[in-house]
């Protein structure tokens, strides 16, 4: 009869001690896959963030997103809060803190948000968006390096997802753009992040990026359905080539 009840209080010590060390693991590993989330979005704890976005046209004076855009914002704030941090809502046309000074999630079109325009002309100037309204086919069409991408609104959109340092070193807080086509390509931009952070993270090691998402069938599936159309930080970082006409000399008559 000793003998059972040692082995039972053996057995419940090793499954103690067991679930003790379990509990430490998943601890340790939280912890680390924490620190992690916050080195790659520049969100230490209680760090502060800039939630930037455009105005609803048709709206007031008051702050008022249209709703895609609000998904969005919805999107990045979960991602605030998971790294312990606090988030700050500004309008596009008020946001006036020099690069770098806190992380900062921008969120629009070049036609709508000028801070995200001027992120683009400084940081990306291998990219240009047409924002003519009389453009016909070539409206919002996006243009990296040599290659443009036109949208088929409901059927075929484009978004850049960029994380940018401007070269300040891993320690910098970063830049995160959300330049879509249609507002519906924001908010598939932002989901795009929160699932893929951690494989993201992996890949460029604090660095800066700028990926091509191309977001199908927004009619039917919404944001939900993104496919990654490549790596275009080389094209968008690099300044275009203009190309100069060179002109011909004259030839004088009876030469």
């Amino acid at each position: 009869m000793n003998t059972v009840v040692l082995y039972l209080v053996l057995a419940v010590a090793a499954l103690c001690v067991g679930a003790a060390l379990g509990w430490l693991l998943r601890g340790r590993l939280a912890d680390r896959r924490l620190s992690r989330k916050q080195a790659f979005f520049g969100l230490p704890d209680n760090a502060e963030s800039l939630l930037v976005v455009n105005r609803d046209p048709g709206a007031g004076p008051e702050l008022t997103v249209v709703r895609h855009d609000a998904f969005a914002l919805l999107e990045l704030a979960a991602v605030v809060k998971d790294c312990k941090a606090h988030a700050q809502l500004v309008p596009h046309d008020a946001a006036q803190q020099s690069f770098g000074e806190r992380t900062e999630f921008c969120v629009g079109g070049p036609g709508a948000n000028r801070r995200l325009a001027a992120h683009l002309h400084s940081l990306l100037p291998g990219v240009r968006i047409n924002t003519e309204p009389d453009a016909g086919p070539d409206r919002g069409a996006f243009q990296i390096g040599t290659e443009r991408y036109r949208m088929e609104p409901g059927t075929e959109e484009y978004v850049l997802l960029a994380r940018l340092t401007a070269g300040q070193g891993k320690g910098a807080r970063p830049v995160f753009l959300f330049c879509g086509q249609r507002a519906i390509t924001n908010q598939a931009a932002t989901r795009y992040l929160a699932r893929n952070h951690e494989k993201l993270a992996r890949k460029y090691d604090g660095g800066s990026f700028v990926l091509l998402l191309k977001v199908v069938n927004s009619a039917a599936y919404g944001a939900d359905v993104v496919e990654l159309v490549g790596d275009v930080t080389k094209a968008a970082q690099s300044a275009p080539t203009v190309k100069t006409l060179q002109t011909q000399p004259k030839h004088r008559a009876g030469s």
